[in-house]
C-alpha cells in the first residue's frame, strides 16, 4: 500500500507538469504510455518521481521480492574480429599476445571446477573467432548436458551466431534449432548496444544491425525458449535512442512473450576507444533504470548487473524499478572489469548477497535461470561457519 499513497501523491502535486502527471496516471491505471512520453520521462522527469513510478510497477509485478542466482561464467575469448568502439574486453586478431583463446578442454575443466558446488547456471559470451563455429558451441553444449544434465546453458549472443550460422551456411531458424537440441536452454541479452543506426554505425558498425539481433531472438522464443535483452546507455546516444531502442523491444514482445528480464548496461570508459567521453552519473543510472522500469510494461523484471555498477548502486536500484541483481559470478567474468567497473575481482558469496538485499529492506529469492525459486532467504538462517554450504547440489554424471 506504500507504494500506492506515494503515487497517489505524486498525481495528486498540484505542482506536478502536466505530461509528468498524465503519465503516472497512466501507471496508476496500468495503461501503455507512448514513445513521446518515453522521451518526457528522460527529459523532465527528476530520480524522486521516477523512483516512485518505477518501483509502484515493480511491486505490483514481483512484490517485495529481489532476485540472485548461482551462476559462474566463460569467456571463450577476448579476442574478436569485430572492433567495437566501446569495448574494453576484445582485441583485435592482430593484438593475439593481448588475448587468450580457450579450448573444449579448458572450457569443460573450468565446468568440472564446480561439480561439488550449488551452481544452477553457466554464463558462456565471449568474442566472435572462426575456430569458435557452429560445430565447436554444439560439441560444447552437448558434452556440458552430458556432464552435468541440470546445469542450465545460458550461452552467446546474436552478435555470435549470426556469425557462426552465416559461416555455416544455414538460417537462423535452423541454426536456434540444432543450438537448442544441442544443449543450449537460453540466450542473455548482449549485442543489443543501441538499434538506432545513426548510433549503432558509430560503435559497432560490423556487426550484426538491429534487425538481425531482433530476428535471431525471435526464432528463439518460436522455439518456446526464452532470452534476455541489454541496452548499452550512456555513451553518444541521445535519450530518443534509448527510447527507440526499448520500443523496438516492446515490439518484439507483444509478438513472442519471450524475453525475460531488461538489462540497462552503463558505459564505462576504461581503455576503449570512446574512453574520451565522460560516463554517466549514479542519478542519470537511477532514472535510466525506472524508465526502462515504466517504459517496457511488458517485461516481467529488470536487472542490474552489481558486478558493473557497484554494490552501493545496485542496492539503490531496488528503489528504481529493478528487481534482480544477478548472480555470485565466483570472479569469472573479466568484461565489467576490464572496462573499468568498481568490482575488480566480482564474485559475491550467497549470504553476502541476501544480505546486501535485505539491508535495503526487500525480500531475497535464489532463483534459477527462468525464475523458478531455488530458495526463499528470507527467514533462513546461515551457519556462520560455511555459509557456502547452505546449498542443494545438482547431480553431476561422468
Amino acid at each position: 500500500m506504500e507504494a500506492d499513497n506515494r503515487l497517489q501523491l505524486v498525481i495528486d502535486d498540484p505542482h506536478l507538469d502536466a505530461e509528468l502527471k498524465e503519465i503516472a496516471l497512466k501507471v496508476l491505471n496500468n495503461e501503455r504510455i507512448s514513445f513521446e512520453e518515453g522521451v518526457v520521462l528522460y527529459e523532465k522527469g527528476e530520480l524522486g518521481y521516477l523512483g516512485v513510478l518505477a518501483n509502484y510497477i515493480r511491486e505490483k509485478k514481483n512484490g517485495n521480492y529481489t532476485y540472485f542466482n548461482r551462476n559462474f561464467h566463460i569467456e571463450p575469448t577476448n579476442l574478436c574480429v569485430y572492433d567495437c568502439k566501446f569495448c574494453s574486453y576484445s582485441r583485435l586478431i592482430k593484438e593475439r599476445s593481448e588475448g587468450w583463446e580457450a579450448s573444449m578442454e579448458d572450457m569443460l575443466s573450468t565446468i568440472k571446477k564446480y561439480d561439488n558446488e550449488p551452481v544452477t547456471e553457466v554464463h558462456i559470451v565471449g568474442g566472435v573467432l572462426p575456430q569458435y563455429n557452429m560445430q565447436f558451441y554444439m560439441d560444447l553444449f552437448s558434452a556440458i548436458k552430458k556432464h552435468r544434465p541440470q546445469l542450465h546453458v545460458k550461452a552467446l549472443t546474436p552478435v555470435e551466431y549470426h556469425y557462426i550460422f552465416k559461416k555455416a551456411k544455414v538460417d537462423y531458424a535452423t541454426g536456434m534449432r540444432m543450438m537448442k537440441e544441442a544443449g543450449l536452454e537460453s540466450m542473455p541479452g548482449g549485442g543489443a548496444e543501441i538499434f538506432h543506426p545513426e548510433i549503432r554505425d558509430q560503435i559497432a558498425k560490423d556487426k550484426c544491425n538491429a534487425e538481425q539481433w531482433l530476428a535471431i531472438h525471435e526464432e528463439w522464443h518460436k522455439l518456446g525458449m526464452y532470452s534476455n535483452a541489454t541496452m548499452l546507455y550512456g555513451h553518444i546516444e541521445a535519450f530518443h535512442h534509448r527510447v527507440d531502442h526499448m520500443e523496438q523491444l516492446r515490439q518484439l514482445q507483444d509478438k513472442t512473450g519471450g524475453f525475460q528480464t531488461f538489462i540497462p548496461l552503463k558505459f564505462r570508459n576504461k581503455d576503449n576507444q570512446m574512453s574520451h567521453i565522460p560516463e554517466s552519473s549514479v542519478i542519470e543510472d537511477l532514472r535510466n533504470y525506472a524508465i526502462a522500469r515504466i517504459y517496457l510494461d511488458n517485461f516481467q523484471h529488470i536487472k542490474a548487473y552489481w558486478a558493473m555498477i557497484s554494490r552501493d548502486t545496485a542496492q539503490l536500484s531496488l528503489s528504481f524499478g529493478v528487481d534482480d541483481i544477478d548472480g555470485t559470478l565466483d570472479d569469472t567474468t573479466k568484461i565489467y572489469s576490464m572496462a573499468g567497473a568498481e568490482e575488480q575481482n566480482p564474485a559475491m558469496s550467497t549470504q553476502q548477497l541476501v544480505e546486501l538485499i535485505k539491508q535495503v529492506g526487500r525480500h531475497p529469492i535464489e532463483r534459477d535461470t527462468l525464475y523458478n525459486v531455488v530458495t526463499d532467504y528470507q527467514d533462513y538462517q546461515f551457519e556462520e561457519s560455511n555459509p557456502k554450504k547452505s546449498y542443494y547440489s545438482l547431480p553431476v554424471l561422468n
